[in-house]
């Protein structure tokens, strides 16, 4: 299958490309590389033992929101699938710039999904998140809940949602699934790709690894007054390379059902473990596998931040057949050898 990929040069999308390769698929990456660089692309081309800029694997420098810059390469590729991660995605950040998290997130959603349409794809996966739960959906929280987002970042994902489902129903045959993440984490388990943010990481295992190094002094911990088994935030983990394989997964449960005069098809599906871990017993976790010592210290909570996030994972199973199979043990380790190998991410380290 002929697959363009969004985002592809970031964390979870460059992960996924590797799955898609080494499954057999061809890949057009649309990547605006302002939140990042070629690297990760090249390291998942080595990965799966093609080139980058070849048949199997090229990139499309270009902001989804301006198609006039990447429609004659999508029309070139004919793509048969989009899987969509390209967006702004940091809850608390989103709360200081709410316009460009609509902008990107849903203008620039409607503009590349139609574009994609136009050049051939009938089978679209969006990367969805959890927040567009709130903190008031019962836990484990399942896909029939209420969506109530309480951050710009949770509402522009809902809103992205509504729209790709607008755009897909103008086309006939289109298979569509949101895919809500909970908390992806991990990397590669070769330790040559891994998550690599700009400046002080936002999301706890990056910090954390960082503090294990001594990048850091110490972790903060946004609350510890929540009501929780010990007051720390409870978070559904999942590494990466489970979260990468859903996609495939999915691509192909959905592909099976798509072609001319099909019925529209549209799923949302739960990405996570079904398990519940608080911020505290990750950083035990983490000591416990690496033998580095992580310390803490307790600030006021984040605006957006809520207590309690799990997965209800039956659905996706059922449907799809997918399960998450990695466990807290194996994020950590591969977490810890991307750390220990690129201190610093791309920019040093492993060569």
């Amino acid at each position: 299958m002929r697959v363009l990929v969004t985002g592809g040069a970031g964390y979870l999308g460059s992960h996924t490309v590797v799955v898609l390769l080494e499954a057999g698929h061809d890949v057009l990456v649309l990547d605006s590389l302002v939140a990042g660089s070629t690297a990760p692309l090249e390291r998942a081309a080595e990965l799966a033992g093609v080139a980058l800029g070849g048949r199997r694997l090229d990139l499309v420098v270009a902001d989804i929101r301006c198609p006039a810059d990447y429609r004659a390469a999508l029309e070139a590729f004919a793509p048969e699938a989009m899987v969509h991660f390209a967006g702004l995605k940091s809850p608390a950040e989103s709360l200081s710039r709410p316009a460009d998290y609509y902008d990107v997130n849903v203008g620039g959603t409607a503009a590349v999904a139609a574009a994609a349409l136009a050049a051939g794809a009938r089978t679209v996966l969006f990367s969805s998140s959890a927040t567009v739960y709130g903190d008031r959906a019962p836990v484990p929280v399942d896909e029939t809940a209420p969506t109530d987002p309480v951050s710009p970042y949770g509402r522009s994902k809902l809103m992205a949602e509504h729209v790709l489902r607008d755009v897909c129903a103008t086309t006939d045959g289109v298979g569509l699934a949101m895919l809500r993440y909970f908390n992806p984490v991990g990397a590669h388990p070769s330790g040559r790709l891994g998550e690599d943010p700009r400046g002080v990481p936002a999301n706890l295992m990056p910090f954390v690894a960082r503090v294990a190094t001594g990048a850091y002094p110490e972790l903060q911990v946004f609350g510890a007054d929540f009501p929780t088994r010990d007051g720390s935030a409870v978070r559904d983990f999942i590494h990466v390379m489970d979260l990468a394989e859903a996609h495939l997964a999915a691509l192909a449960w959905l592909a099976a059902r798509r072609g001319d005069g099909a019925e529209p098809t549209t799923r949302v599906w739960n990405i996570g473990r079904g398990e519940g871990v608080t911020v505290f017993e990750m950083v035990r976790a983490f000591e416990e596998v690496t033998g580095a010592r992580i310390p803490c210290r307790v600030t006021a909570r984040r605006a957006g931040d809520i207590a309690e996030s799990c997965a209800a994972v039956d659905a996706v199973e059922a449907e799809v057949g997918w399960r998450a199979r990695r466990d807290v043990t194996a994020m950590v380790r591969d977490l810890w050898a991307w750390q220990r190998a690129h201190p610093h991410g791309f920019g040093t380290g492993a060569a």
